[in-house]
């Protein structure tokens, strides 16, 4: 698998671009903003973008679809409870301080247990509500790895205190979602470091 995580904006979020060793199809998993930067490094990594993938619809996790979508031409998937969220992008963005450009309508919808393929690898979808009301978390077909969005973080969870947010929803999604894929799953999560789920099982404070 290729994998590269590149840091976007002030909020630090991770965008991940990930690609089929074989075919160098990839996908883009959260493009937070700054896009020329992940234009940059998906040039420099020689793949061929296949989709756009959102684990939710926080501005801090769109705000380069829209250059993105211009740039490729092709699905913007997420679940499609994040369209109120992402229809209140632009506002939500001058809350912050943030201007966004208004981010474009999704094509292709995600559902628990659906796969997106790029190349000869997928992802599976996992719906992990909490933090938004429709969450995603992403597991590659070798089972190795869990996008987790803002569901999981090493040490921390996700804040529920968003609007759509909900703390009781956020534990059950990670209990029931994200903790039965074994203590050796690498978790990469929205925001900060990477981890394991058997170091977050044994550690993190809030499970």
């Amino acid at each position: 698998m290729l994998l590269s995580t590149i840091a976007v904006t002030e909020f630090m979020t991770n965008c991940f671009i990930v690609g089929d060793d074989t075919t160098k199809d990839a996908l883009i998993i959260d493009p937070g903003g700054e896009g020329q930067r992940i234009l940059d490094e998906i040039k420099r990594m020689g793949v061929n973008i296949v989709g756009i993938v959102n684990t939710h619809a926080h501005i801090d996790h769109i705000g380069a679809n829209r250059r993105m979508k211009e740039a490729f031409g092709v699905d913007i998937m997420m679940h499609k409870t994040e369209l109120p969220i992402l229809h209140g992008a632009s506002k939500a963005g001058m809350m912050f301080g943030v201007s966004i450009d208004s981010p474009p309508e999704p094509t292709r919808f995600l559902e628990e247990g659906d796969t997106i393929a790029f190349g000869d690898s997928s992802l599976r979808v996992l719906l992990t509500p909490g933090h938004s009301p429709g969450g995603l978390s992403f597991v590659t077909s070798d089972g190795d790895v869990c996008f987790a969005g803002d569901t999981l973080f090493a040490g921390s969870i996700g804040r529920t205190d968003l609007p759509g947010g909900d703390y009781d929803t956020l534990i059950n999604s990670i209990k029931t979602k994200i903790l039965p894929l074994g203590d050796d799953v690498n978790v990469l999560p929205g925001h900060g470091p990477a981890t394991t789920v058997g170091a977050e099982r044994k550690f993190n404070p809030f499970l």
